[in-house]
């Protein structure tokens, strides 16, 4: 039996993460657990840094089965996320087969052997007692034909290589797809997904979630940090921070030797947490004491 299959409910998915230094929400977990066990695809879309893709490398970790990441940008093609040639082996094979007065079969150029898997592909062919967990990352940069090119892929688990035949998934990956809403996803793909929007989490989650990425860090910071995250997310940011930045902001203080988050220390630290200069000069407008609370 799959670890997968004994993970029994999202309260014991909970508690699972945890030990992969994850801290899940229920409603996150009650998606998770959805996801591993029907199985169908989950769609999670929040802002940047606040956990989508740090879920799906925490779930891998816990079933201990490959994280298989799309990384999804504009104008990415099938051949980029499924399969492609390995052409300069090919024509070694040919002019080998020259050299030597041999012919070859065109047929024998296109095996298995000269075969490049890419992540859908690997995914797809995986075997082993958990399924791959197939992270398809910021899906919402990749266009439209794309987009319905992935909605056919994952419906039936299976893909064409015309050379090759179709290729069917002997167990279906666990597929994690993420979005930071750039753009709005096609009806389609969305219909065939399970779905949850990762919030900011509160002050108290996002303390505890803290000192656990950042364990040698005091309780004091981490509460000091975390709260001044979310007095910075009220004002009108062009890139409000989120735990990620937190995390990095408690690292670059432990660094610098700030053991308490006052004025002088935010402005030193600024550049941990803040990445865009009109965002760093309306935290300046505003004032490095009221950002650390003094």
């Amino acid at each position: 039996m799959s670890f997968a299959s004994e993970i029994k409910s999202p309260q014991q998915l909970i508690q699972e993460l945890a030990k992969a230094d994850y801290l899940a929400e229920p409603g996150l977990a009650t998606a998770l657990f959805c996801a591993v066990r029907l199985p169908q695809p989950l769609l999670l879309e929040g802002e940047a840094g606040v956990g989508k893709t740090q879920a799906a490398k925490a779930l891998a970790q816990l079933l201990d089965t490959p994280l298989i990441r799309l990384q999804c940008f504009e104008g990415i093609d099938a051949s980029e996320a499924l399969y492609e040639w390995n052409y300069p082996r090919q024509l070694l094979s040919i002019r080998m087969a020259e050299s030597q007065g041999k012919s070859i079969e065109e047929s024998s150029l296109f095996s298995r052997e000269f075969l490049i898997e890419r992540p859908l592909l690997q995914a797809l062919e995986h075997v082993g007692p958990n399924p791959a967990v197939l992270l398809i990352d910021e899906v919402d940069r990749a266009d439209e034909e794309f987009e319905a090119f992935l909605f056919e892929m994952l419906a039936e688990s299976t893909v064409s290589v015309p050379e090759l035949g179709t290729l069917t998934a002997q167990q279906k990956p666990i597929v994690i797809l993420t979005s930071n809403r750039t753009r709005d996803l096609h009806d389609a793909l969305k219909r065939r997904c399970l779905y949850h929007w990762i919030d900011y989490p509160s002050l108290e989650h996002a303390t505890q979630i803290v000192k656990l990425r950042a364990p040698k860090a005091s309780k004091d910071l981490a509460e000091q940090v975390a709260a001044a995250v979310s007095r910075i997310r009220t004002l009108d940011m062009q890139k409000p921070p989120g735990v990620a930045e937190a995390i990095d902001w408690v690292n670059a203080a432990m660094l610098l030797g700030v053991s308490t988050l006052d004025a002088r220390g935010t402005e030193q630290t600024l550049g941990s947490v803040l990445k865009y200069r009109d965002d760093q000069e309306l935290a300046r407008e505003q004032g490095f004491a009221w950002i650390a609370g003094e």
